[in-house]
């Protein structure tokens, strides 16, 4: 029997932009000449994917916010070094054991990556900060596709398998249509990228049948009629996606969100986990945060410190039950 498990949703308190934005100047971290951070120092930033995916809107969201408020004293140097599903961005974090200006977001594959690859490192190795949103996925065919809705698609994968294109190989883009597709009764060939666009550009160019991905990632192209969205993983559908049913609402709730957080490089020094844990509880309250939230269709879901950690351990536990159920990895 698959495993299946949530994550627990809240919403955060509203506030007007004002209000925000006083709050955080006025709470913004003191530092002394020579505390954490030091504005000589530049924060190395690692992006492990592409642009214009999830991970990296999320990241370059932060550093906006951070800029913003002047919630960083020194120069942010965002780089994405994609490849692997994101080994080789968190492998280079790995890497930094110790330091304290090497920072990185996570996703669905910080959890699916080491469970299928010789990593060096897992997940509950680096130095947590927080767990700020889980997100959904959204199954979507090419606006020109002759499939209009998901029960058409299920009637033509069973008839003739389909390709599905996601970001990454065994992580939560293949899970999320594996679990879809063994409940659902058909076979897909999964089609794995290293970033969004290029995936994207393979949909729209009918080099793929169709694709899964956040619903924020495709916003513009399913309002503009390029793509269209048949059915949703989560709970409930985003306003952004009409009447577009869930899996659940078709029979075939599959209970599996994405994890999306900040980490630090193993064995940051305490101080320093605590000073991003303190600036991100500020992060969050900003009417910026609250725009990104509605706007990339994320569920506010935040925890601090070594509560993430557990919770990342409790996650790569519930993913390999998954993966193994489904035949992914031994």
């Amino acid at each position: 029997m698959i495993t299946q498990f949530q994550i627990t949703n809240w919403l955060p308190s509203s506030m007007t932009a004002t209000i925000a934005a006083c709050s955080i100047a006025l709470a913004a971290p003191a530092i002394a000449q020579d505390a954490y951070p030091s504005a000589d120092e530049t924060l190395d930033w690692t992006i492990a994917f592409g642009p214009g995916g999830g991970n990296d809107i999320m990241a370059r969201t932060i550093i906006n916010i951070l800029t913003k408020y002047d919630l960083y004293p020194g120069d942010i140097a965002p780089e994405n070094r994609a490849g692997g599903s994101g080994a080789v961005g968190w492998g280079y974090l790995f890497s930094q054991d110790g330091e304290s200006y090497g920072i990185s977001t996570t996703s669905g594959s910080f959890v699916t990556t080491p469970l299928q690859a010789d990593t060096p490192w897992q997940p509950e190795d680096f130095t947590p900060v927080a767990l700020l949103a889980t997100d959904d996925l959204v199954l979507v065919v090419n606006g020109d596709s002759k499939v209009q809705n998901i029960d058409q698609f299920i009637e033509m994968a069973k008839a003739n398998p389909m390709n599905i294109g996601g970001t990454g190989t065994v992580n939560v883009d293949f899970i999320v249509p594996s679990l879809f597709a063994q409940a659902a009764g058909f076979e897909f060939d999964y089609v794995s990228f290293n970033s969004m666009a290029d995936q994207t550009t393979a949909l729209l160019s009918g080099a793929l049948d169709s694709m899964v991905s956040n619903p924020g990632e495709v916003l513009g192209l399913i309002e503009s009629g390029e793509l269209r969205p048949l059915v949703y993983s989560g709970q409930s559908t985003p306003a952004a996606l009409g009447d577009v049913p869930t899996m659940g609402d078709i029979g075939f709730d599959i209970g599996v969100s994405m994890p999306r957080g900040l980490i630090l490089a193993p064995n940051a020094p305490n101080e320093v986990q605590q000073w991003w844990i303190e600036t991100m509880k500020q992060v969050v309250e900003t009417p910026e945060w609250a725009t990104y939230i509605e706007s990339n269709t994320l569920t506010p879901t935040v925890i601090y410190g070594e509560e993430f950690r557990d919770f990342l351990v409790k996650t790569k536990n519930g993913f390999e039950t998954v993966l193994i159920s489904i035949g992914a990895i031994d």
